[in-house]
């Protein structure tokens, strides 16, 4: 997340899986956070659509969000 104040601790958002050649990614709401590349081994399992926000840090490289999901 780029920028303060788009979510807060405790939010539940929908959240988009897509998929690279060879790994998939996460958008979290409406483009508040995207995650990392994840192997196919390391992915959601589907069906997940939501989860909730439980920790937001400040780095120097922006924030970091962790968001917990049912599985």
């Amino acid at each position: 997340m780029e920028r303060e104040g788009l979510l807060k601790v405790g939010d539940v958002l929908p959240v988009k899986e897509s998929k690279l050649p060879n790994s998939y990614y996460y958008t979290l709401g409406n483009m508040y956070a995207m995650s990392g590349n994840y192997k196919t081994l390391e992915r959601l399992k589907p069906g997940t659509t939501e989860g909730r926000v439980t920790d937001i840090e400040e780095t120097p490289r922006g924030f970091f969000v962790t968001v917990q999901f049912d599985e």
